[in-house]
């Protein structure tokens, strides 16, 4: 159905609460959405003049027809689009990922052991606790338990630099034990570290009653050195619990959400409040809308309603449309009442107000970081005469080796960044020995046929489809042959007139220039930036491409070794390698192992054991 149609059928549906559903040519539902009115929020995607922001703007280009679910209540709308996003994950709807992923708290397995935050879990020989879904809560953990135990932060190695250098300024203020001053046990310092893992796993509840016990257990035998440290790890654990403002009651549970925005994203702050302290933060970044309200109204019921845990208290910095069926869905998923709104006054308006700040805080990194590759491909654009900055570029280059098999390697830069997931690789199909021009002209040409299925919709058409995106940018590894005989290859195509330039290189294989299909030659080295980013894609593309030759030769030479075989054709060597992992796996196997291999029998095993000890002789 054309724009049109679709708003003439938006126009005759009821002024009623329901779903719904937009879907695309491929019966794909690409969005859900819910309404208190159907036919004003329907009607308005499709009427003309109507402005929308990128992300729905897009989202209009694809819609191909609508359904609707008409409903008794908004609260009912309200928890059916939950449930049918959660079932759908419509490619349009918001999606709900921050930049965390799982946490640990590690304590290395050394003599003198440390505490400290970690992403990511290494098989080093350390314990590790967790995973925790928050980094902000690790850090505070692991923050709180060195101020308690008085433990070490700094970079000294020990034993090896106890007694070397003066104590640090942590050691004089009282926030370290200062091991490095040669005062302290192994033992007691251990025994710290064992005390806060306990603090960390169980909380601070019980841990002072424990170290007092150990404190007057160690002043009775005369201990005095380690009673001292214990009273002061109790006074150091009361310090902190001291310094953690209370700002509810310890019983409540609240949340305190604020959004902000700039003219290309929105990010949502969450501030957790357990126990009446900060437990977490959590930030979600939304790029290509500038509509606050609209993004607040749908992401409250995700949120919350797809399985997180529901406050009794969610204090907001705006009510979203719809608050009073929303606070009705929150306090059914809850068990009991939960209470939405916006503090007007007082502590919890200022909680509300550094929820801001932090979204606010997070916009300006992330503004910061985007705006200096933002700069970097616009000065690309401006240098090579292009129409609009290259937010996507595609890479080529062509490896071969010496039996005339040649291969390419495809590399993607999003945003100026490496986007790995869209690298793709080709084998040639139709080019005969070693012909880099060929080769090059036949992996863009099925680069281009790729694109025209993805449009007919012959081929997938999202964003996991890299070939389904139009690059703004070609550059190949080469010179003008190369150009030529590409923009040849794409003539009549629908990626005709994507700009198209080769990387050429200096008599020490450094890159020198880029050029165009007439020869001519743009040089770098005067723009440095420019010049190191084009570099780093073309090493890039370099280093993927020769990768996957030397992959596919590997697997080539190992399976005609094993075809050396009497009675081992190219499947089954395909097939031994695949379960044994590599031709010296092979050769150190036993009769019995390979005899076990599917269609293996005892004639074939014994040919492949004979083949390789004979020739080890």
């Amino acid at each position: 159905m054309t724009k049109a149609e679709l708003y003439k059928k938006a126009c005759m549906l009821p002024m009623l609460p329901g779903v719904y559903i937009i879907r695309d040519k491929k019966q794909e539902i690409i969005y859900i959405g819910k309404a208190k009115r159907l036919r004003v929020r329907v009607s308005q995607y499709f009427r003309e003049g109507v402005p929308h922001d990128a992300k729905v703007t897009q989202m209009i280009a694809h819609a191909f027809e609508f359904d609707v679910v008409v409903c008794q209540s908004e609260f009912e709308a309200l928890v059916l689009e939950a449930s049918q996003i959660k079932a759908h994950t419509p490619k349009y709807n918001i999606l709900l990922k921050d930049d965390k992923g799982y946490s640990y708290v590690r304590i290395s397995q050394e003599p003198w052991p440390r505490l400290s935050a970690v992403l990511q879990k290494e098989e080093d020989g350390a314990r590790y606790l967790g995973p925790f879904t928050s980094s902000f809560a690790v850090r505070e953990m692991v923050e709180t338990a060195q101020d308690a135990f008085l433990l070490p932060r700094c970079s000294r190695k020990f034993p090896q630099e106890i007694g070397k250098g003066r104590p640090c300024l942590n050691a004089h203020i009282g926030k370290c034990m200062a091991v490095c001053s040669g005062k302290i046990s192994q033992k007691a310092y251990c025994e710290a570290v064992e005390n806060a893992e306990h603090m960390i796993r169980y909380g601070k509840r019980d841990i002072v009653k424990t170290l007092t016990a150990k404190m007057m257990e160690a002043s009775e035998r005369l201990d005095f050195e380690t009673a001292a440290l214990l009273r002061d790890q109790i006074s150091a654990i009361q310090k902190v619990s001291a310094g953690q403002k209370v700002v509810v009651d310890g019983e409540t549970a609240m949340d305190v959400v604020a959004f902000a925005g700039t003219t290309k994203a929105v990010c949502a702050a969450i501030l957790r409040y357990r126990e009446g302290r900060l437990t977490d933060k959590r930030e979600f970044l939304f790029r290509d809308t500038t509509d606050i309200p609209a993004l607040r109204e749908a992401f409250l019921p995700q949120y919350y309603l797809d399985g997180e845990q529901v406050p009794k208290l969610i204090a907001v910095d705006q009510l979203p449309e719809g608050a009073e069926a929303l606070t009705q869905a929150l306090s059914e998923a809850r068990g009991s009442n939960v209470k939405l709104y916006v503090p007007q006054r007082g502590d919890m308006a200022k909680l509300v107000s550094m929820a801001y700040t932090n979204a606010v805080e997070r916009l300006a990194r992330e503004s910061g970081r985007f705006s200096r590759e933002q700069k970097l491909l616009e000065e690309l654009a401006h240098l090579l005469g292009l129409a609009k900055t290259p937010r996507t570029i595609e890479s080529y280059d062509i490896s071969n080796w010496g039996d005339g098999t040649s291969v390419c390697g495809m590399v993607v830069f999003e945003n100026g960044k490496p986007k790995r997931s869209g690298y793709r690789r080709f084998k040639m199909r139709t080019v005969a020995g070693t012909d880099d021009y060929a080769s090059m002209a036949e992996t863009l040409s099925r680069r281009a046929e790729e694109y025209r299925l993805a449009r007919m919709g012959e081929r997938p058409d999202h964003e996991g489809n890299q070939f389904a995106t139009l690059p703004d940018l070609i550059l190949l590894d080469g010179g003008k042959g190369q150009v030529s005989v590409v923009q040849q290859a794409l003539r009549g195509t629908m990626m005709e007139h994507v700009p198209l330039f080769g990387m050429v290189k200096d008599d020490h294989h450094r890159t020198r220039a880029i050029v165009n299909a007439q020869g001519q030659e743009i040089a770098l080295q005067m723009n440095r930036g420019t010049f190191t980013f084009v570099t780093s894609i073309q090493d890039e593309v370099h280093r993927y491409a020769n990768e996957y030759r030397k992959q596919q030769y590997n697997k080539k030479s190992y399976a005609s070794t094993l075809t050396e075989v009497p009675g081992v054709g190219p499947a089954t060597a395909k097939m031994i390698l695949k379960k044994m992992g590599s031709v010296a796996a092979v050769r150190a196997a036993a009769r019995e192992e390979l005899e076990a291999l599917p269609g293996i029998g005892p004639v074939t095993a014994a040919a492949i054991w004979d083949h390789f000890h004979t020739n080890s002789t």
